[in-house]
């Protein structure tokens, strides 16, 4: 059985999940005056099709909506993933007219 985990590196700005030990993908962040905007995420393409994505997506805005700190989802894949997905407590700042 894989071991996955999901961290937040705060001297990276991103959120980070790791498969077996190994860094497989991040979610970048920028912390701004009460909201967190992502800005980007990449998985490794020696770990896609795993759905580590989504549980990349699910822990850092979950981890977000905990803080209370509004998500600005800059980055396509978080926007796709909020389009989709319910996160409990979120406040979302959708950039533009939506």
């Amino acid at each position: 059985m894989t071991d996955i985990s999901v961290t937040r590196n705060a001297d990276a700005s991103r959120y980070e999940i790791h498969s077996d030990g190994a860094l497989a993908g991040f979610a970048e962040y920028e912390e701004r005056h009460g909201a967190v905007r992502f800005t980007h995420t990449e998985v490794d393409p020696s770990f896609q099709g795993q759905g580590l994505a989504g549980k990349l997506a699910a822990y850092a805005l979950a981890d977000v909506a905990k803080s209370g700190e509004a998500i600005v989802p800059l980055c396509p894949y978080i926007a796709r993933y909020l389009e989709t997905h319910e996160i409990e407590g979120a406040e979302i700042r959708w950039p533009g007219v939506r």
